[in-house]
């Protein structure tokens, strides 16, 4: 059976926005840093997804700015460690995935005027 994504599916799945603690569970990202750049890994754009379920588990999918990165066995702990101490959080799942490969169009905008390229 072919695992290649149908056409026209997002390349990212969507995440629960509309989950109570959404906005908790980004906070919580935006706690942990790549150490190379000084900014957090979810305004650059390595969080893909973030799903939560309605037993209150979370499903982390991530990135990094590059596969070979130096931290790229630790971060999915310190993701998984940031997320799980959120209070009312059950489970953390982290995965790292390279497709789609990050790109700089992926940062916010803060991420972009602080790193100087806005």
């Amino acid at each position: 059976m072919d695992d290649a994504p149908l056409e026209g599916a997002p390349l990212i799945a969507p995440s629960s926005t509309e989950h109570p603690l959404y906005d908790t569970v980004v906070e919580a990202c935006r706690s942990v840093y790549d150490p190379e750049i000084p900014v957090n890994i979810y305004d650059l754009g390595l969080i893909y997804t973030v799903e939560i379920d309605t037993e209150n588990a979370v499903k982390v999918i991530m990135t990094l700015t590059a596969p070979g990165c130096p931290v790229a066995g630790e971060m999915p702990g310190w993701v998984q460690d940031a997320v799980g101490a959120v209070p009312g959080i059950k489970d953390v799942d982290v995965e790292m995935v390279f497709d789609p490969p990050w790109g700089m169009d992926m940062m916010s905008d803060e991420a972009r005027l602080e790193l100087g390229f806005m």
